[in-house]
């Protein structure tokens, strides 16, 4: 048995020779997934957040052009679909203490109800909460990463395009 004087010995003439031992690196995110709704699907909760987080500030997008997206968006969506995204922003606005009905008459939405809420309703509590409380947003984007794939501006496009080159580019 080699004494640890030894062994520290025979460790710095294999480093002294480029010998070295890798470690095995955890796969990336990018090289897990094969496009964005396989990433939707897939992907854990941290994953989407850190991935929003990075991509979605407002020194990269401004309100003013994410705003008519996110309408545009969220008419698209399926209105059980859209019910849930209401939720969603109700529940984390519920928590920073803003109630329901402070929303309804703050916002000026046609009911407090996440059920009962447009497709306006909804588009203005995400414009609210990515001009307001962009943590909100990435939070209920994380949750319900779907709602991404219906953006369309190319300032959007151009910032998600950049994040899912990045997820595609191991596969290349």
């Amino acid at each position: 048995m080699a004494t640890s004087e030894e062994y520290k010995r025979e460790i710095m003439q294999d480093l002294s020779r480029g010998s070295v031992e890798k470690l095995p690196e955890e796969q990336p995110v990018e090289a897990k997934y094969q496009s964005f709704d396989d990433f939707a699907n897939r992907s854990t909760r941290e994953e989407r957040h850190r991935l929003f987080s990075d991509s979605l500030q407002h020194d990269r997008i401004p309100p003013s052009q994410m705003e008519p997206e996110l309408k545009k968006a969220i008419e698209q969506i399926k209105p059980n679909e859209r019910d849930d995204v209401a939720r969603e922003f109700l529940k984390h606005f519920k928590r920073k203490g803003l109630s329901d009905r402070d929303l309804e008459s703050r916002l000026v939405l046609s009911t407090h109800h996440a059920s009962k809420m447009n497709a306006d309703d909804v588009a203005k509590l995400a414009s609210f909460a990515y001009h307001s409380h962009p943590d909100i947003f990435r939070d209920v984007l994380a949750d319900k990463p779907w709602i991404v794939k219906f953006l369309s501006n190319p300032l959007v496009a151009g910032i998600l395009g950049i994040a899912a080159a990045k997820w595609l580019s191991s596969r290349r």
